[in-house]
């Protein structure tokens, strides 16, 4: 029997949304106010579910800790307090929309948890934006 186990975690984070590649005029038209040279931020939320058979040894899908840790490192250290433009280097090149960070975050922790699993990251930008990704 598959299960599905979730965890909430957060951070806080600035970006602007531009193209390096177009105009100001250009940016400030298809992005507005995100576009911002000063940047702006986001108290983003953050919902990581795993799916799987549960281990009839332990009873779990997935030990939380072990989630926990991995979200820690791979999302909150990397993008915590950070300017995701200027200090996250997946972003050098990739404009920080919620839907590239969501994609951003999934295949850093994809990378870390067992194939055999499901994953799917949601990504709240704000309380009544956000976006969700499963590979």
């Amino acid at each position: 029997m598959r299960v599905t186990v979730s965890r909430k975690a957060h951070f806080n984070a600035a970006h602007r949304l531009y193209r390096k590649d177009w105009s100001d005029a250009k940016n400030d038209e298809v992005f507005g106010l995100c576009n911002n040279p000063n940047f702006h931020g986001h108290n983003y939320e953050l919902i990581v579910s795993v799916t799987g058979e549960i281990d009839p040894q332990t009873g779990y899908v997935m030990d939380m800790k072990d989630l926990k840790d991995l979200i820690k490192i791979e999302v909150e250290d990397a993008f915590d307090h950070k300017n995701l433009n200027l200090d996250v280097p997946e972003f050098e090149d990739l404009n920080p929309t919620a839907e590239n960070i969501v994609v951003v975050i999934f295949n850093k922790l994809r990378a870390r948890i067992h194939a055999d699993m499901d994953l799917e990251i949601t990504l709240y930008e704000t309380p009544r934006n956000f976006v969700s990704y499963s590979g």
